[in-house]
């Protein structure tokens, strides 16, 4: 079985929510685990824990801080753990890189060390969004501020073969993000990138606007980076305040406290379906190996999720399929 190397120290509750994110999904899923990092410091987390036995260590003594330099940090600290990860994806020894640390860090390990598969231009990072119809799409939301129609073309193409793959989408129906749906609308960049979606082999209904993102008619949004991160930041953003305002009500006097204990179960669900702990990470498409972007925050079960999601897109292979698809 294909191996999934975890940057052990990555993120904001590294090594110890890491490690048991690890541990949890080396135990119940059976996946082969290596965590790079100070083997010294990941030894005493790791003895007498279930899934231990599924568990590797590779030692990386550095560790890339969030404020530091992405690029810089990346060629500058070569035992980092994030580096040492990136390089057991390169060498074939493992088929996934997972990391909760800096996202530009992470970015650059995958470019760098792992790179590009050809034929693509840039790598997207495609998130996952929950919807009234499902887990969708929406690519990029932050690798690339400014692109070309050629890349956006190409974040469609891998987000589709992502969408069809592991989230088991027949023919994933693409939308172009714009600011109305006629197809002369939007700036320069969306009215090429039109033309390239219509021509492609691709499931492309044409363009959609912010409101339809919800609704989840559209498998897999389209647009760059710079607005794809406005997207979800606002999303994750509203969804908290959503919550924090139906607590207010609810524990504001009796009847709503009462409605609250009746409305409770399903409460909990609607809050598990955006919670991103139960999506793991965002893949970043387009390189030689599976990457799986985790949020700064991780706790465990989020590791947990975004090892499964490795896995999950390693066993579907879709670097191979990304590659055909691109003449890499």
């Amino acid at each position: 079985m294909t191996k999934i190397a975890v940057d052990a120290f990555g993120g904001d509750y590294a090594p110890e929510q890491i490690v048991d994110g690890a541990l949890q999904a080396a135990a119940s899923e059976g996946i082969d685990i290596i965590l790079t990092g100070d083997e010294r410091k990941l030894k005493p987390l790791l003895n007498g824990r279930a899934g231990r036995e599924k568990i590797e260590i590779v030692h990386a003594p550095e560790v890339i801080l969030m404020d530091e330099s992405p690029v810089e940090a990346v060629r500058r600290k070569k035992n980092s753990s994030l580096a040492a990860a990136a390089t057991l994806v390169k060498n074939g020894r493992a088929g996934a890189l997972v990391s909760a640390g800096s996202t530009g860090a992470t970015m650059a390990a995958a470019l760098f060390i792992i790179k590009r598969i050809k034929g693509i231009e840039r790598p997207a990072i495609t998130s996952l969004m929950p919807t009234l119809k499902g887990t969708k799409l929406i690519v990029d939301v932050g690798a690339n501020v400014d692109c070309r129609p050629k890349q956006l073309l190409q974040f469609a193409q891998m987000g589709s073969v992502y969408a069809e793959q592991v989230l088991k989408l027949h023919r994933p129906r693409v939308g172009l993000l714009n600011i109305g749906h006629e197809p002369g609308k939007g700036n320069q960049l969306a009215q090429e990138v039109f033309k390239l979606l219509k021509e492609a082999p691709l499931n492309f209904v044409g363009n959609i606007e912010g409101r339809d993102i919800s609704r989840g008619d559209i498998d897999v949004v389209v647009c760059d980076g710079f607005v794809g991160n406005v997207v979800i930041k606002f999303a994750e953003g509203l969804a908290e305040a959503l919550f924090a305002m139906m607590k207010q009500e609810f524990t504001s006097n009796l009847p709503g406290k009462l409605g609250a204990l009746l409305l409770k179960p399903g409460l909990r669900r609607i809050k598990r379906q955006v919670d991103y702990t139960e999506y793991g990470g965002a893949p970043l498409l387009g390189v030689q190996g599976v990457v799986i972007i985790a949020h700064g925050g991780s706790n465990a079960k989020a590791v947990k999720n975004a090892i499964r999601a490795a896995q999950a897109g390693v066993a579907h292979g879709i670097v191979k399929i990304i590659g055909e698809q691109s003449g890499g």
